[in-house]
């Protein structure tokens, strides 16, 4: 874990609507989170519009719509690096691409320039990607000066070429030098070497290939390597291929570790309202962490050269972006509605009754003219009756709590170094309550007042002597929820181990109270038939009637249980920790 910003320095506000998308590209790095600002730049590195693809028009609808930051994962299933043969007198140097796919086109150069004619083995290299083969429009330049065949020298091209974005050492380095490359038929001297066809773009992709190994941060697990993501957006694996409710499941946990909202695209077969209230029953998908718009959009397909149907998952990304720019969700006010920009629009229209049904069922409807009621919808999540509060199904305050939360745990990671220092507890508290009061100052929680919009805990109700022997601090911290005496409450923890976020249910805690915070062993269960304590029992302890003692057995009378916040009490402060190592 990284050590962020220290007390003495204000918590900054995370940047909104970064949305990420996964999937399959032309070309580029593959497994790596790459943040493009424009799809001038997605072109540039992923090679832009691909039939077999859904993810570069997703991109670009992204871009249509408003958005502006984007952060893209390219997965393949299978591929092959294309690969440059370099002479070498008998023998042949082969360098292959570092991104597999047929479209990387690559070339490279050899040439003598300012090496020593006793210094056989030294020669310098000119790696370039070019748009397509036998094109002079060059993307790309890598120049590598001086290297050598030697294994143990400093310039070894094999240990050289591992600082190379473009390509790598395929195999054995030959005993002499690659020759120096030249242009038949011109008069510049030096040319370059082709990139051979071997190049393969592999098999189209699974649910499997998306999903990932955590392990090997593959798939959906290469974006815990991003720091800012506020949406995720996973286009259909193909134009006839809806993604699977295992990809759904997995992306959700995802966001709810990462503090991030999935775009749920409606299967293709929803054609009607009626069809997308029923099929979202069958769906039987439920997140807090998830939002669904429908319907799908027509949007020009610049390869076909006409309007074609299209997922709707990047241009709702860049339209709830562009609502972002007119009106921060870090300022109070009411939703917008979402509305698409000329160049893309919905495949059907609805109606005012067909848009309140969906938006009852927390489904939100895609327009692209402005409804003729005066007062717009709320936007709304999927959490439908599986969040941990009303507030859940509304998308803007949950975004809004995201972001505060993302903020303020990303603000105190640098309380962890400072743990076992009591003193900390009060930095922790000041520094987070000095980041709230603007936020309340604007009414982002329905009152001025700091006192009655927000509470902030980190002292000994929260944090033991075992958890500053461990290097850990825990911070309690509730935002006042739209419904009166109501607040969101969440637990940031930081330790050796990172940091994250866990929603909480919690009374305003008087300061005498005590309580400590433990983890449970995940294959605990709980009979059916225990009985339930009542949360104001769980957090300030229950009277337990005495039973009569049996004489017979010489027992003794079952004491009341004792005043305080422990073990059990924890488990009961959040609905679903969703696992270990889990934000919100």
């Amino acid at each position: 874990m990284a050590e962020g910003p220290g007390a003495d320095h204000a918590i900054a506000r995370v940047p909104t609507a970064v949305t990420a998308f996964i999937g399959r590209t032309l070309r580029g790095p593959v497994q790596r989170p790459i943040a493009v600002r424009s799809f001038a730049e997605f072109q540039q590195v992923f090679g832009g519009l691909w039939q077999p693809s859904p993810l570069p028009y997703a991109v670009e609808q992204f871009f249509e719509n408003g958005g502006h930051r984007a952060v893209v994962v390219r997965v393949v299933n299978g591929g092959a690096p294309a690969t440059i043969t370099l002479p070498c007198g008998l023998e042949s140097l082969t360098l292959e691409a570092l991104s597999p796919g047929s479209r990387e086109a690559l070339r490279a150069s050899v040439d003598y320039d300012n090496v020593g004619v006793n210094e056989d083995d030294r020669f310098n290299l000119v790696v370039q990607r070019v748009r397509s083969i036998g094109s002079e429009h060059i993307e790309d330049q890598e120049i590598f000066r001086r290297l050598s065949v030697q294994p143990g020298t400093t310039r070894f091209v094999s240990s050289a070429l591992q600082e190379s974005s473009l390509v790598r050492v395929r195999g054995a380095v030959p005993t002499q030098r690659p020759d120096r490359t030249f242009r038949a038929g011109s008069r510049h001297p030096i040319g370059y070497v082709d990139s051979n066809p071997d190049g393969d773009d592999g098999a189209p992709l699974t649910d499997y290939d998306i999903i990932g190994s955590p392990a090997r941060a593959t798939g959906l697990f290469a974006l815990r390597a991003a720091e800012d993501v506020h949406f995720l957006c996973i286009p259909p694996l193909a134009r006839d291929r809806d993604v699977g409710p295992s990809v759904l499941v997995a992306a959700a946990q995802l966001c709810r570790e990462r503090g991030a909202m999935l775009v749920v695209d409606p299967p293709a077969a929803w054609d009607t309202c009626d069809e997308a209230l029923h099929g979202l029953r069958e769906l039987e998908f439920q997140s807090e962490y998830a939002l669904m718009c429908f319907p799908r959009i027509l949007a020009f397909d610049r390869l076909r050269g006409r309007y074609e149907p299209f997922a709707n998952c990047g241009a709702v990304a860049g339209a709830l972006a562009r609502l972002d720019d007119q009106r921060s969700p870090w300022q109070a006010g009411p939703d917008e509605e979402l509305l698409l920009r000329p160049g893309t629009r919905p495949a059907r229209v609805l109606t005012d009754a067909e848009r309140t049904r969906l938006a009852a069922h927390g489904i939100n409807p895609l327009q692209a003219l402005r409804a003729t009621t005066p007062n717009p919808r709320a936007l709304r999540t999927l959490a439908g009756g599986s969040g941990a509060s009303p507030e859940s199904a509304l998308l803007t305050p949950r975004r809004r709590a995201m972001l505060v939360m993302n903020s303020i745990e990303r603000g105190t990671r640098w309380a962890v170094f400072d743990a076992a220092d009591r003193t900390a507890w009060h930095k922790v508290t000041r520094q987070v309550q000095e980041f709230l009061k603007p936020l309340v100052a604007d009414g982002l929680f329905g009152t001025d007042e700091l006192s009655e919009a927000c509470y902030v805990v980190c002292d000994e109700r929260v944090n033991s002597e075992d958890d500053a022997h461990a290097g850990r601090i825990h911070l309690l911290v509730g935002l006042r929820a739209p419904r009166t005496g109501a607040y969101q409450s969440f637990l940031v923890t930081h330790s050796g181990e990172g940091s994250r976020v866990r929603p909480a249910r919690a009374h305003r805690l008087p300061p005498g109270t005590r309580m400590t915070v433990s983890e449970l062993a995940e294959d605990v269960q709980v009979e059916n038939t225990q009985r339930q304590r009542t949360l104001a029992q769980a957090l300030f302890g229950h009277y337990s009637e005495p039973r009569p003692v049996d004489s017979a057995a010489g027992g003794s009378a079952e004491p009341s249980a004792p005043r305080g916040f422990d073990l059990e009490a924890i488990a009961r402060l959040h609905l679903d920790l969703g696992g270990r190592g889990q934000r919100f």
